[in-house]
């Protein structure tokens, strides 16, 4: 068996900003940096090597694999893609995050369910496929609301209504495209929410991101402030990676009239903006646990 001195990291752009400072810090280490996207694995059933990339055998020569964001792909890419975590997974790699958990994250009807279940306050969210139930549920949730799609991040396709005519208009041309409708309560925020890093059992980092609109997310021009949460925060956001299995995760937590909320969880989160103010830092640290994991 080949020395595994490589770690692996699924990124659509080894040049990007996160995944530049993951390989810093896993030669920081002494280990060898592999990127790789999804497209150059070939995998093999019924003989070997299993998994190869460019002339690397992924199981021999590999310690550990981080997956960074999976990318924009087809549903049959998207589903030979998990099914590859899956099967890395299963033949003994460690795959950070788990692909089970990066299922249920990215599925925000999926991840918001499992954490109601144990009790994780989450704001009032009516999913359907019809338009004329849509408007009902926009009436339930006080008028007021944002829809959302199943799937995505950065605030993309993220939009307030509160208009009736309007929402119908939304409703029916996202049914007509044959979209879910995930329509969620308009929580009052102050123009902003919070971002707290865990990775492992532990709360790394957390942020304000303040806005000058309702919107929150960095990607669409919020700005970072620092934050040294206190021990709810911290608890709430340990028990919400653990729910969904996430070892590295971002939870987005609003301060609503009520207490905090938690409005959903990145798997494979950012954290350019986050490391702007916090002394910790963040790559170091999720490699620290990978190798740790991976080493155990």
């Amino acid at each position: 068996m080949k020395e595994q001195n490589k770690i692996g990291i699924i990124t659509r752009n080894p040049a990007s900003w996160c995944s530049s400072q993951l390989q810093l810090a896993i030669i920081k280490r002494g280990y060898e940096p592999f990127c790789f996207r999804f497209p150059e694995i070939k995998t093999r059933v019924g003989f070997l090597p299993k998994f190869e990339v460019r002339g690397v055998d992924l199981l021999e020569e590999v310690l550990a694999l981080i997956v960074r964001p999976i990318g924009r792909c087809s549903l049959e890419e998207a589903i030979f893609r998990m099914d590859v975590l899956h099967r890395l997974a299963r033949l003994g790699m460690i795959v950070i995050n788990h692909p089970s958990a990066i299922e249920k994250c990215i599925d925000k009807f999926y991840a918001l369910f499992l954490l109601e279940e144990k009790g994780v306050p989450v704001p009032r969210t009516v999913v359907t496929e019809n338009a004329d139930e849509a408007l009902k549920a926009f009436y339930e949730l006080g008028q007021d609301v944002v829809i959302k799609p199943l799937f995505g991040s950065r605030g993309m396709g993220i939009t307030r209504v509160s208009d009736p005519e309007v929402a119908l208009r939304i409703f029916r041309a996202l049914s007509f495209t044959h979209q879910v409708l995930y329509i969620q309560e308009f929580i009052p925020h102050g123009n902003r929410d919070i971002r707290t890093f865990v990775v492992g059992n532990e709360v790394i980092a957390a942020m304000y991101r303040e806005s000058s609109g309702w919107k929150t997310n960095i990607a669409q021009g919020a700005r970072p402030k620092p934050l040294r949460p206190d021990e709810e925060l911290e608890e709430l956001s340990i028990k919400v990676a653990e729910i969904l299995g996430c070892e590295v995760a971002g939870v987005d937590i609003l301060e609503g009239p009520e207490g905090y909320v938690v409005l959903e969880v990145n798997s494979q989160p950012g954290w350019r903006g986050l490391q702007s103010v916090t002394k910790v830092r963040i790559a170091d640290k999720i490699v620290e646990y990978v190798i740790s994991k991976a080493r155990s």
